[in-house]
């Protein structure tokens, strides 16, 4: 591991952001250009003190999954990924095989995105990368261990991730995950990663395997959904699903102008996340596992 480049190489990276690149108010003047650590830290989620010992040659060999938040939080393109990677003597991902690495272009797009909830999903349902506005309708995905990062599988695994929803519009939420995950493990067959996750759905929950056998299929488009916030109530919002080239979707959310929908989610970019774990607390506690 060459620190002394690693260091170089992330204060230059961090040096040449404008706060607005990465979705953030410039707020007071700053003494010198680009990001403060604690910025970095908090996009990349980690500690402060972990980023700066990095920036100052002391720091611990930072894992492959420390190194992709790294690489997503400083907006590096691949080729500056792969030699972020190799500075820490790691070898970087495969090109094809990479989609935790999301596109500097898509993030600027989402991070200029402040009075819409959006998001940054794999076509299997990995959460990638969230606004703060997504973040404040559904909570933080990237909080959550890498597991439970997946839309399809906390839907049918945890029945929290269905609190978020009323109880009547959920067996229509359900159809639609494997609809999709179908139409997508048929037009991958060689990556293992959709048939993986069908087969893990399979075996722990009979809803899952009902719904899967029933062979529906249907690729995510745009559709109308209707959400149980608890904090703001309920919201009826126009979800446009944006594809790319490269198995990543960009999730918007956006309510209608004139209706109450629209003025409630005004209400959340100003509550945002402040005091909203206490109200959250019912639709995360755990309730036992699924069927």
């Amino acid at each position: 591991m060459n620190r002394a480049e690693l260091a170089d190489f992330l204060r230059r990276s961090r040096a040449r952001l404008d706060p607005s690149d990465v979705g953030l108010t410039p707020g007071a003047r700053r003494r010198t250009p680009g990001l403060r650590r604690e910025e970095v830290a908090s996009l990349a989620g980690m500690s402060v003190d972990y980023y700066t010992r990095l920036e100052q040659c002391r720091g611990p060999r930072p894992s492959r999954q420390m190194l992709t938040a790294l690489a997503r939080a400083l907006r590096l393109t691949d080729d500056e990924r792969d030699h972020l990677f190799h500075l820490t003597g790691e070898e970087p991902p495969r090109r094809e095989a990479v989609f935790g690495h999301v596109r500097p272009g898509l993030l600027l797009v989402l991070d200029r995105l402040h009075d819409a909830p959006a998001m940054v999903v794999t076509d299997c349902g990995e959460v990638l990368a969230q606004n703060a506005m997504s973040r404040a309708l559904s909570g933080d995905a990237l909080a959550r261990p890498p597991r439970e990062r997946n839309l399809v599988r906390r839907f049918f695994l945890d029945p929290a991730a269905r609190e978020l929803f009323p109880p009547e519009d959920v067996p229509h939420h359900a159809r639609r995950h494997v609809a999709n995950l179908r139409a997508v493990a048929a037009a991958r067959p060689d990556d293992p990663r959709p048939a993986a996750l069908v087969a893990e759905l399979r075996a722990a929950s009979e809803e899952f395997a009902r719904l899967w056998d029933a062979h529906e299929v249907a690729v995510r488009r745009g559709s109308t959904k209707r959400f149980r916030h608890p904090v703001v109530g309920p919201l009826e919002l126009d979800c446009e699903v944006l594809l790319t080239d490269d198995h990543h979707c960009l999730v918007l959310h956006t309510a209608r102008p004139g209706t109450e929908s629209h003025e409630r989610l005004q209400l959340l970019r100003v509550v945002g996340v402040q005091d909203m774990a206490p109200a959250r607390a019912h639709l995360e506690e755990p309730r036992g596992t699924a069927p």
